[in-house]
């Protein structure tokens, strides 16, 4: 896959932060299951119950997450890009090895990249939509402030590591 992408803010919408620590340690807070179990889901709105990443064009990324008290809702897609410690883009769109996913939600294609810069990294979450429609869904449904309560989470996760 190219890193290259047009970001186009009527479609997409991106999240960066300069994390304090190696990307070395922000690689692995972003793919190691025991890792993301920490992170991935905003502590006040549920947990994740497991976490599954198969780190290969086509492989998995399986996520459970409980909301409150709620049952445990699998989400399933499929791995499209890993360059360690530089890019990882996975879709809610496809399930591991490419087959056509079947869904209730909003698809997205995630891009995480992350860069060396001085003595931390720069970290990118860039989520990707189908249309207009889906993006002003996933803003009002909350999965906009989540990401963003996630990534903060995230940041916080990757300085207790160092």
């Amino acid at each position: 896959m190219s890193s290259q992408f047009t970001f186009n803010p009527k479609l997409d919408f991106a999240i960066e932060r300069f994390i304090d620590a190696p990307t070395r340690l922000v690689w692995e807070a972003l793919t190691k299951p025991e890792h993301l179990k920490e992170w991935y889901m905003p502590k006040a709105w549920g947990r994740v119950s497991r976490a599954e990443l198969d780190l290969r064009p086509g492989g998995i990324i399986s996520i459970d997450i409980a909301v409150a008290d709620g049952p445990e809702v699998p989400n399933v897609g499929c791995i499209l890009d890993v360059v360690p410690m530089e890019r990882l883009v996975w879709t809610s769109m496809l399930f591991p090895g490419y087959r056509p996913a079947v869904f209730d939600d909003i698809p997205i294609t995630a891009i995480m990249t992350m860069k060396s810069e001085g003595t931390g990294t720069r970290y990118v979450f860039t989520a990707l939509h189908r249309d207009e429609a889906d993006l002003e869904k996933n803003k009002t449904s909350g999965f906009y402030q989540g990401t963003e309560i996630a990534i903060d989470q995230f940041v916080a996760h990757v300085l207790a590591m160092k």
